[in-house]
């Protein structure tokens, strides 16, 4: 019987322990412009639009690039500027300068504020050796809707609990009835 609360115990705390581990990811990144050409390049946006409340920069966005054609490769010094603003409200611009992701001017990477949820226009501007381009899509942002790490264990109780009722109950029954 005392094993049996110890690991259940011992489960519970592994379970709050990992909670802001598991919280790490909130999904893939979904692709907004796929191999489309502009001006020397050819453009692929990848995004993950969260929107936040408290002023951080929960809108990501990752720039693929590579040269049109048979032009080589992506000269070093090519940079990419993301802006988005609300399609529906007016409100300013918000724009960041991209930075390449381990060094790669091909793939690069910005982050921005999106402040509620709703769509936004994406703008991404590419300003190289090869001359200007410029992209746009659109996005919708949501809020990340997961519940906060410690609801997991709020949550995984009424089954533990459960759990623990359900093998004291078997135990009792495989010993039989006790005699005086």
């Amino acid at each position: 019987m005392k094993t049996c609360l110890r690991a259940l115990g011992c489960a519970a705390c592994v379970l709050v322990v990992s909670a802001p581990s598991m919280s790490a990811h909130d999904g893939p990144p979904f692709p907004i412009v796929s191999d489309q050409q502009a001006g020397a390049y050819v453009v692929s946006i990848w995004t993950d639009p969260d929107a936040t409340d408290d002023g951080t920069t929960g809108g990501q966005f990752w720039v693929q690039l590579r040269m049109a054609g048979p032009a080589g490769p992506l000269p070093p010094t090519t940079r990419a500027r993301v802006g988005v603003r609300p399609v529906i409200r007016t409100a300013p611009m918000r724009t960041a300068t991209a930075a390449p992701v381990a060094g790669d001017a091909s793939n690069q990477f910005a982050a921005l504020v999106l402040d509620h949820e709703g769509r936004f226009a994406v703008e991404v501007t590419i300003d190289g050796p090869a001359g200007p381009a410029f992209v746009e899509a659109e996005v919708d942002a949501t809020y990340d809707l997961r519940p906060p790490p410690f609801m997991l264990a709020v949550y995984t109780v009424p089954f533990l609990i459960a759990g623990f009722l359900w093998v004291k109950l078997l135990l009792r029954r495989t010993r039989g009835p006790r005699s005086s």
